[in-house]
Formats: C-alpha cells, sequence, structure tokens
C-alpha cells in the first residue's frame, strides 16, 4: 500500500523559510518522479516543483530560485526548502507521486506566511 506522509508545515513570518517533508512507503522510492503541489484557498492546485529518479528538478516560476526540491533514496523522503517566504506562498502543500495510471497523494500540509 503507497503512503505518502507530510510533515513540516507551519505558520512563518515573510522572509522566513521552512523545510517540508514528504516519507513514503509502499514504494520501491528511488524508480519515481516526486512531485510537490500546493492548494491556496479558492485557487486550483498547482504543481510547485519535481524531482526526477535521477535526481533532474524543475519549478513553477512563483518559486525559482527560492524553493529546493530533494531526494533522499535511503530515507525514502523528498523535501521542499522553502526560503524568502512570501503571503502568496501560502497554501496547502502536498507531495504527489505516479506508478503507471495512478496518482498517490499526501494528505497535505498547511503553510501560512504571516506577520
Amino acid at each position: 500500500q503507497v503512503q505518502l506522509v507530510e510533515s513540516g508545515g507551519g505558520l512563518v513570518q515573510p522572509g522566513g523559510s521552512l523545510r517540508l517533508s514528504c516519507a513514503a512507503s509502499g514504494i520501491t522510492f528511488s524508480r519515481y518522479f516526486m512531485r510537490w503541489h500546493r492548494q491556496a484557498p479558492g485557487k486550483q492546485r498547482e504543481l510547485v516543483a519535481s524531482i526526477t529518479s535521477g535526481g533532474t528538478t524543475n519549478y513553477a516560476s512563483s518559486v525559482q530560485g527560492r524553493f529546493t526540491i530533494s531526494r533522499d533514496n535511503v530515507k525514502n523522503t523528498v523535501y521542499l526548502q522553502m526560503n524568502k517566504l512570501k503571503p502568496e506562498d501560502t497554501a496547502v502543500y502536498y507531495c504527489n507521486t505516479q506508478i503507471g495510471s495512478t496518482g498517490y497523494w499526501g494528505q497535505g500540509t498547511q503553510v501560512t506566511v504571516s506577520s
């Protein structure tokens, strides 16, 4: 059974940093593309960052240069380091992977950027 469990969200002031983690189980983690998405209130879910099994990364333009996605294939965990946070980064953040035609999602972790 595939499980993705996010952690690390919280309340942070503008300009601050957070690191999100997503622990995967039930899959051969190193084989799979991993993604971070977010959904702000009243908005559609959007892709924030992705990382291939080989470690190639890609970012939404809104977070390029501020966020860094990484993975630890020993710990079966994908991370999202978020720096220089802005109020518009406030959202629920989800990790995701796809195996064949099936997408798997975590339960999400809330990030709130506010003074």
